[in-house]
């Protein structure tokens, strides 16, 4: 028998039940190999970065005479993002000192495997800003796996 969710068989709200649905494609992903999250997460990161943060990090980064170090060093603490230098011209952590995705803050995305679109966004960000380069994100840790900040590894190569 097939059960169809409307108001006459379930006392769910649809921002409930938004979230179980949302929940569920989560877990989901989160049984996929690494390679498919990143496939997956891969178009929202560009959405989300697109309209506004890759303008601005294309633009303190042309500022800072395209210099990942300058560009950090000027801009790399703000009430959203911040840079940390580990080795200049290689290694970085980057990350957010709260969680700033709005899915996650409306309370839909609750497991760590949607943090993977956050590595994304850094991934893409950091193509467009350095074409040719390789570069590599590790995601280290973040609020959705219990931290009070997200915190990503960044090699360039």
């Amino acid at each position: 028998m097939l059960y169809f969710c409307s108001k006459s068989n379930t006392n769910m709200e649809t921002a409930d039940l938004a979230k179980l649905y949302f929940q569920t494609i989560e877990n989901g992903i989160a049984a996929l190999p690494p390679q498919q999250q990143a496939a997956i997460f891969r178009p929202c990161a560009i959405g989300c970065v697109q309209a506004y943060v890759l303008k601005e990090m294309r633009r303190q980064f042309e500022e800072c005479g395209c210099d990942l170090d300058s560009q950090y060093t000027k801009y790399g603490r703000s009430e959203f993002f911040f840079a940390d230098i580990i080795e200049k011209g290689r290694v970085y952590e980057l990350g957010y000192p709260r969680c700033l995705c709005p899915v996650a803050t409306e309370g839909f995305a609750k497991e760590p495997v949607h943090c993977e679109c956050s590595r994304q966004s850094i991934i893409y960000v950091l193509q467009q800003l350095l074409p040719g380069r390789e570069i590599e994100v590790e995601k280290m840790h973040t609020v959705l796996d219990g931290s009070s900040e997200c915190r990503f590894r960044v090699v360039v190569k």
